[in-house]
């Protein structure tokens, strides 16, 4: 094997022996190549069988883009290269292709190269039967498209949101349930009772805060409570009914038609009720008090109003609620499709954090916040309700394709076996952004003897949302005794400015192992931070840059858009249209693995919709994983850090003048030449004799108190 084309430290991880090795391989610095190269020359110095590799990546380009490589590498025609880097081919074209080329190689078509998920896929389908039912299908967020037969008859006919929200129908049948849920919704998601100041009435509903489950508005809690009992029992109401039995007009808390029957709630901020009650006697009008204190023990104020009301009623008066849930969330279906979503986002983190549903309901259950408390009271139900769905329908999402990976190699010891003994070298892409779940089924896999080669940059762990833990690369000794760390430091993509700009920001985290990356480019080209003083402003000096591109022959696949969010790039996208342009705008964490020579990243300012863009989320979610900010942030720098290093040649940075993101601050001076829109003065300059320094005017010619000349510039 020629090794002439790896540098010392790529050439010491391919032909390292060591059982546990991470390749720590900084942006630009060949990591693909390194893990490509070790492959080869474990087939060809080592004399290793294909069969016995197992190479694993992230995401199906990856493993088409590992397979692409090592194609082209055996074919000396070019002919493969050239069908795949073809643009006007058809992704199932490219496919075919890859796989014809495979067959025609033996040595490719032995290898193992599987993303996790269709390693599991394999795995269970073939090896699984004593774990699940091995005709599974997948049950993910969209449906195949039609015409794709193929995924079509391994694909649930129906989508995970499609089944959670049946499955909440079928629930909301308890009327209890969905009443409770109907609750849940008003409270939180529409009046927002949990962030209310409750010292300044809302204007827009002349103080009347609180909404009922049959849409009513009310004063109080209190009065809510009383008005969902009604509700609860079909029990037709008024809410403060105008009233003038004789002396004026007021306005009494309820009125019960069908019982003739007025409610007042007495608390302690009510007024004074001693001249309603007056005119009640004056009109032989039935009154009943209801006191706050009775509301602390809910059962007590059930039997309260049942005491009250239903013996007025009618004989024949029918009290049970009957509800259709479509009816019952009438002008709220969106609120229960954001309900059903963080419910599926609960379901993944609780798969993907590796944690059980008891736990969780427990945690739950000690919240100090009725919030958090009741969400997960209408949450799990649903989270058990569909586990159960899918193990009866023999469905698996892609968390449980591993946990069941999982779950089959640690209850039978004869599978395992069977793996462990197959694959004698595991090599593992893009190590940083492995979660729980990931690594535990690595483990697995792993005998004493077995090479793990994982090849990553804990710089580039961008995907902590997703559940990645950035410790099992920053940690790696720790989590895999006796192993090995070597540091590829040689960036092969971007200029030295860029570079160093990147090293600098990126040494502002604490949790990340140090290396000191170089640039084996040479540029004059500084990274250039434009702040434009309004959002027009910086659309204009891009437009302005791509032109300049152009007009020097620079192509549009040369440049990239980059952003923290995808809202921030609109108006570059619609003054990029009105120039006929059309100017690949990603966000960061979509860009990831690309480049472009012409860089910008937009956005960079601080605070809310800027970057860098931390915020505690919900602690709703925080039951299943804390979150911490010091972290988020740090997540945050290393997003910027993949931004920066997907430049080649020329890097922009734009923000707006006086409100600059943190991260540009960060960047030394050295590396960045900055540029602005200049601010007209608000005053105009003093004109001062140069003799006596008296003040001038400014169409004086000569100085009236000294007479000296005026000089003009």
């Amino acid at each position: 094997m020629n090794h002439s084309n790896l540098n010392p430290l790529q050439h010491e991880a391919v032909i390292s022996d060591d059982r546990r090795l991470l390749v720590l391989a900084g942006a630009g610095s060949g990591k693909t190549k390194t893990l490509l190269q070790k492959i080869i020359y474990l087939i060809e110095e080592k004399e290793v069988s294909p069969s016995e590799i197992l190479a694993i990546t992230f995401t199906k380009n990856a493993a088409n883009e590992m397979l692409d490589r090592l194609i082209e590498s055996a074919d000396h025609t070019g002919t493969f290269k050239a069908l795949i880097n073809d643009k006007y081919k058809k992704p199932e074209e490219k496919d075919r292709a890859r796989y014809q080329y495979s067959k025609q190689f033996k040595w490719i078509d032995g290898l193992t190269v599987r993303t996790f998920h269709s390693f599991c896929y394999s795995v269970l389908r073939n090896y699984g039967v004593k774990e699940f039912d091995n005709k599974f299908r997948i049950i993910g967020d969209e449906k195949p498209t039609e015409d794709d037969d193929q995924l079509a008859r391994h694909v649930a006919p129906i989508t995970a949101f499609e089944a959670f929200h049946t499955l909440l129908i079928d629930l909301c049948k308890d009327t209890d349930y969905l009443l409770r849920l109907k609750r849940y919704l008003l409270d939180y998601m529409v009046d927002k009772i949990h962030l209310r100041k409750y010292d300044k009435p809302t204007l827009q509903y002349d103080n009347k805060w609180y909404t009922c489950l049959d849409g009513t508005r009310v004063r109080s809690k209190s009065e809510q409570y009383i008005a969902d009992w009604f509700y609860r029992h079909s029990i037709q109401y008024e809410y403060e009914p105008l009233l003038n039995v004789r002396d004026f007009n007021f306005h009494p808390d309820f009125y019960v038609a069908d019982a003739n029957l007025y409610i007042e709630h007495v608390s302690d901020k009510s007024f004074d009720t001693r001249r309603k009650e007056e005119q009640f006697r004056k009109g032989h009008l039935l009154l009943v008090k209801t006191y706050e204190a009775m509301t602390t023990d809910s059962a007590l104020f059930n039997h309260v109003l049942e005491t009250i009301v239903m013996g007025r009623l009618p004989a024949n008066y029918q009290s049970g609620l009957r509800i259709s849930f479509m009816e019952a969330f009438n002008g709220h279906h969106d609120l229960v499709k954001d309900f059903v979503r963080t419910v599926m986002r609960i379901t993944d983190m609780v798969k993907v954090e590796d944690t059980d549903i008891p736990s969780v309901e427990e945690k739950a259950a000690q919240d100090q916040h009725e919030r958090v408390r009741e969400f997960y009271a209408l949450a799990l139900p649903l989270i058990k309700a569909y586990k159960h769905f899918c193990v009866d329908k023999s469905y698996l999402d892609f968390n449980d394709l591993i946990g069941r990976c999982i779950s089959l190699l640690q209850n039978h010891a004869d599978i395992a076996e069977k793996f462990r003994n197959s694959y004698k070298y595991i090599l593992v892409d893009e190590f940083q952004d492995v979660n729980n779940l990931q690594v535990k089924m690595l483990e697995l896999l792993l005998k004493p003897e077995t090479q793990l080669f994982c090849v990553g940059d804990d710089w580039q762990s961008i995907y902590g949302f997703r559940g990645s833990n950035v410790s099992y690369i920053v940690e790696f000794e720790k989590h895999f005794p006796g192993s090995r760390v070597i540091k590829l430091n040689m960036n092969y993509r971007s200029t030295e400015n860029i570079v160093g700009a990147s090293n600098e920001v990126i040494k502002h985290n604490k949790f990340r192992i140090d290396k000191e990356v170089k640039a084996a480019k040479r540029s004059d080209h500084k990274i250039v931070v434009y702040a434009g003083q309004t959002e027009e402003e910086q659309v204009e000096f891009a437009v302005r840059e791509i032109q300049r591109f152009f007009d020097a022959g620079g192509q549009p696949d040369d440049l990239l858009f980059l952003y923290r969010r995808s809202k921030m790039y609109q108006p570059f996208f619609y003054r990029f249209r009105q120039q006929g342009w059309r100017i690949p705008g990603k966000t960061i964490h979509a860009a990831k693995g690309l480049e472009a020579k012409v860089v910008f990243i937009i956005g960079l300012t601080e605070g809310n919709g800027g970057f860098p863009d931390i915020w505690l989320e919900d602690r709703i979610f925080q039951t299943i994983k804390e979150a911490n900010f010091d972290l988020l942030m740090e997540e945050e720098r290393r997003l910027f850090y993949v931004a920066i290093t997907r430049a080649k040649d020329k890097l922009h940075l734009l923000t707006i003048k006086g409100n600059e993101s943190s991260f540009i601050k960060e960047i030394p001076a050295a590396f960045t030449v900055k540029t602005s829109a200049t601010i007209t003065p608000v005053v105009d300059a003093v004109l001062l004799c140069n003799n006596c320094n008296s003040q001038l005017e400014k169409l004086f010619k000569v100085c009236p108190y000294c007479g000296t000349p005026v000089e003009t510039t």
